[in-house]
Parts: C-alpha cells; sequence; structure tokens
C-alpha cells in the first residue's frame, strides 16, 4: 500500500489546527497568570475555568484513544462481545460517584493535587511512595494511547510508526509545556468534536456496505461469527464484576480528573462537570460499539483485506481503523483517522499534565526543595514534562507489553490509592503507620496474585483459579479483594497503634511519626522522615 497523501495533509492540517489553539490557549493564561499564582494557574486554571470548557476537558480526558478502540474491539472479539465493554458504564458511573462523594471534602479545601490531602494527614514520606502507582499509570498510559494512533496510521496511511509516535507527542508536549491546563482543556473542545462528527460520519458508511449484514441480526445470530451481544459465562461473573468495580472505583484516584474538577470556579459546578461528563463519556461510545459490531457482522472475504479474518491474523486490537480502512470510502476514513488522533491527543495531554503537576507540585516543592520559588517550580513542571514525555515515547515503540504495564499500573493505583483517599477524606485518625502498612500489604498480595502478561505466576491460588494453556487465570475477583484488605489494614493498624500509645503499652519514644495528640489540644505534624 503506497503512502495516503490526502489523508497525510488532512493529518497534518489538524496538527496545526490543535497546536495553534495551544499556543492561543498559553498566551491566555500568561495574561491570567497576574490573577493568582502561576504554578495553580498551570495545574487549576486558577480555579476559574469556564464551565462549558471544563465539560469539554473532562469528558475529553476519558475519550481516549484507547477507550474508543478498545470498545470497537471488545465488541468485535468472538470470545467477549457487548456485555463485556464495562468502560462506559463504569467510567460514567466512576465521574457520578466522584461528583456525590470525592468534589466537595476537595474542593473545598483548595487543594492542587490530589495527593495534598494524602501528604497532609500521613506526611511526606508516605506521600512519595502514594506518588509512585500514579506516575508510572500516567507514563504507561501516554505511551500505550500513542501505540494506539501508530497503529491506526499504519493501517490508513501507510506511515511510518516511529514518525507517527515521534511527531504525536512533541505536538503534545509542546502545547501542554506552554500552557498548561488551560491549552490541554482548550484543544479538549476542537477535539472532541472532532471525535464525534469524525466517527459519526464514518458509522453509516460502515453499516451499509455490502460486505457487512445486518447487525440487528448479528447481534443474537451467529453469522461469520459469534453474535456480538456476546455473554458471560458463569464462571467467569466473578471477573467480570471485579473488572467492572475497577473501572468504576478504580477511576477516581486520578489526578486527571481531580484536576478539572478542582479547576472549577466553585464545588457545586465541579460536580456537576462531573456528573455531565460522566454522561458525555458514555454517549461517545456508541459510534465504536456500532464500528464493533459492523466488524463482527462482516465477510471480510468480499473487501480487499481478504482472508483470514482480523481476529485470526491477531490484529483485532486494530479493528477499528480496519473498518474505517476497508469499509469505508477514502475520504471518510481519514476523517475517521482524525477522530482517533483527537482522541489520543486529548487524553495524552492530561495524562502528561497530571504527572507533570504531581512531581512538581508534591515532590519537589514539598520534599526536595520546600523553599522552591513559583517561578522555579513552574520550570520543574515543565522539563518534567519533557521527560516523561519523552520517556512515554521511547515505551510506546513496545505496545504489546504496555497495554498490560498500564492496566497493572492502573490495578495498582485502585488497590493501594483508593483505600488511602477514602481514608483521609472519610475515616477519621488514620495515620501513618496505617497508611504505609496498608500500601505494602496491598503491594504484597497484588504481587502474589501473579500476572500473566509479566510472566508472574500466582503464589496464592484464590477461589477458581485454573490453567489455561499453560497460563494460571485468576477468576476470584482478587483485584478487590485486595482493595478492600489494603483498607481495612490501614484502618486496624491506624486504630491499633493510636490506642498502643496512648494506653503506654508502647513507649511515646517510639512514636516516630507524632500521630498521638499532645494534651495542648493538637496534633504534631505527620511524619516527614
Amino acid at each position: 500500500m503506497a503512502l495516503n497523501i490526502p489523508g497525510l495533509v488532512a493529518l497534518i492540517v489538524f496538527y496545526a489546527i490543535t497546536l495553534a489553539i495551544g499556543i492561543w490557549a498559553s498566551w491566555k493564561s500568561k495574561k491570567d497568570q497576574k490573577k493568582g499564582k502561576p504554578s495553580e494557574m498551570i495545574i487549576v486554571g486558577g480555579r476559574n475555568m469556564n464551565f462549558f470548557i471544563g465539560l469539554f476537558t473532562a469528558t475529553a480526558t476519558w475519550v481516549g484513544g484507547a477507550y474508543i478502540n478498545g470498545t470497537a474491539e471488545t465488541v468485535y472479539l468472538p470470545t467477549r462481545g457487548l456485555v463485556w465493554v464495562q468502560a462506559p458504564i463504569g467510567f460514567a458511573l466512576s465521574l457520578v460517584i466522584g461528583g456525590l462523594f470525592f468534589v466537595n471534602p476537595m474542593r473545598s479545601k483548595n487543594y492542587v493535587t490530589m495527593m495534598d490531602p494524602l501528604q497532609e494527614t500521613y506526611g511526606n514520606m508516605i506521600g512519595s511512595l502514594l506518588f509512585i502507582p500514579p506516575l508510572i499509570g500516567d507514563i504507561f498510559w501516554f505511551a500505550a494511547i500513542l501505540a494506539s494512533l501508530e497503529a491506526t496510521m499504519r493501517v490508513i496511511l501507510d506511515i511510518r510508526s516511529y514518525l507517527a509516535i515521534i511527531i504525536s507527542a512533541c505536538i503534545v508536549i509542546l502545547y501542554t509545556l506552554l500552557g498548561g491546563l488551560y491549552s490541554v482543556a482548550y484543544t479538549d473542545v476542537i477535539q472532541l468534536i472532532f471525535i464525534m462528527l469524525s466517527l459519526w460520519i464514518c458509522v453509516p458508511f460502515a453499516l451499509l456496505n455490502s460486505a457487512t449484514k445486518s447487525i440487528y441480526y448479528t447481534a443474537a445470530q451467529e453469522s461469520y461469527q459469534a453474535p456480538w451481544i456476546g455473554q458471560v459465562q458463569t464462571e467467569y461473573l466473578g471477573r467480570w464484576l471485579d473488572d467492572f468495580l475497577y473501572l468504576v472505583l478504580g477511576s477516581i484516584p486520578w489526578q486527571t480528573y481531580f484536576q478539572r474538577v478542582l479547576s472549577a470556579s466553585s464545588p457545586r459546578q465541579a460536580r456537576l462537570i462531573s456528573y455531565l461528563s460522566g454522561l458525555g463519556s458514555f454517549l461517545m461510545a456508541i459510534p465504536s460499539v456500532l464500528i464493533g459490531a459492523v466488524a463482527a457482522s462482516t465477510d471480510w472475504n468480499q473487501t480487499s483485506y481478504g482472508l483470514p479474518t482480523p481476529v485470526e491474523r491477531g490484529e483485532s486490537a486494530m479493528i477499528l481503523p480496519l473498518v474505517l480502512h476497508y469499509l469505508c470510502p477514502i475520504y471518510i476514513s481519514i476523517g475517521g483517522l482524525g477522530a482517533i488522533a483527537a482522541a489520543v491527543m486529548s487524553s495524552a495531554d492530561s495524562a502528561l499534565l497530571s504527572a507533570s503537576s504531581m512531581f512538581a507540585h508534591n515532590i519537589y516543592r514539598k520534599i526536595l526543595r520546600k523553599q522552591a520559588t513559583e517561578k522555579e517550580v513552574v520550570c520543574i513542571m515543565r522539563v518534567s514534562m519533557v521527560v516523561f514525555g519523552t520517556a512515554a515515547a521511547g515505551l510506546a515503540f513496545y505496545s504489546h507489553s504496555i497495554y498490560d504495564l498500564w492496566f497493572l499500573s492502573g490495578e495498582l493505583v485502585y488497590a493501594l490509592l483508593f483505600p488511602q483517599l477514602c481514608c483521609v477524606l472519610f475515616i477519621p485518625n488514620t495515620n501513618t503507620y496505617g497508611s504505609a502498612a496498608g500500601f505494602f500489604f496491598g503491594f504484597l498480595l497484588r504481587l502474589l496474585a501473579g500476572e500473566p502478561s509479566l510472566k508472574i505466576p500466582p503464589v496464592i491460588h484464590y477461589p477458581g483459579c485454573s490453567l489455561v494453556d499453560g497460563v494460571y487465570i485468576q477468576l476470584f475477583p482478587f483485584k478487590t479483594f485486595t482493595m478492600l484488605l489494603t483498607l481495612g489494614t490501614i484502618v486496624a493498624v491506624s486504630y491499633l497503634v493510636a490506642f498502643l500509645f496512648k494506653r503506654n503499652v508502647l513507649p511515646r519514644r517510639w512514636d516516630v511519626c507524632s500521630v498521638i495528640k499532645e494534651n495542648s489540644a493538637f496534633t504534631r505534624p505527620p511524619c516527614t522522615r
């Protein structure tokens, strides 16, 4: 296949428009920096983000390249189907729960990042440990969605993979570095509109292609493969529930989410943004679901793709660009490519800003250099954007393992960070000792459960653990089980240690983290050693 020149030109135009909007937004943010701290302007937009801009950027953050590609792939896979498409409902519920319970306590205290209440309660030492899972998760997330764009460009444009990754990463790094949250938010507006229009334009052409049967018929009837509605077998119910709870609760403790709600001008607006963005992310999955259903209803032998089918070739992960390329006219597939590029950039910039914000504000300013000036913090934030973005672009070349590592890092955030955040916000008197015990115990439990993608065999064989093709598969909801045990450990150890010190069972001099209240009715600062 020859290089698609019109598609390449269209993509360059789209990138140029995105970059221009990002630069304009950076100019606007510099004008507004006089109203407050420059670092807070970059991280949370001066807490005065326009409501509609905030809604667009919150929705676009979740509607990334992995989201729209992964939704289509799951519907298409004969062993999965629509019933396994959990992300749209899971993310929507996550944003509703976040708005109901987490927005008010975070927004009312004017926190800058998600790590602020953790460091405030448990101290800098534990804060630096808890920073590691989301940092790794953001970098792997950036890498994974760059890899998804590379696969799409290879199918539609026949462009070399390293060019797609390098160009996309450079543009995202540049406009994020220049304008922070303002650049990210304003570019998200054009990106989200482009995703919505482009994918919906592609859907009718794919549905009406002569090689495709009616998706209403193939939903329940076997045609070229199993019905695309799919089913959840009884033995997989625990795994299905575990993945669903992981998406609902594990999507909350991310800086990308709190960055949006903390930038709102009021708690009420923050809650409303959270609710409506949940609805928006759900609706944005509909075109991907239809495209996945079309792929499952297509006789690929009637297309220039031919046989064997994408699933037999191991190319199911590229099913969305394959449908766009082989079942739509070329000018329509180019529009679909723009939608995927927009989805990638709308999530990549959020991950980049999230990681650099937490590093500059919570690690550099609060631990490494407490006397740092605003100018110094902003400089460190920009340097970290370049470093993290470059690292993610390098990792994107190893796309097969990156998706697995991103998913694993997300599991660690769910198992380790979500319980910590719940304790800080809703359970009084948890302390540094409980936090540390919960972190290490939860981390150990997750490792002992094994990880097939990393070839780590399980030490703990939960109920339903079975050997499939030489690989142990855990069917028990062990991720949620680990999260609950971590939560219980934090609470139990916190109250037990406090009881032992107050009753002088343990000498007060052993309280190195100073968690016991003094007679003067104030609490000494938590452990910072």
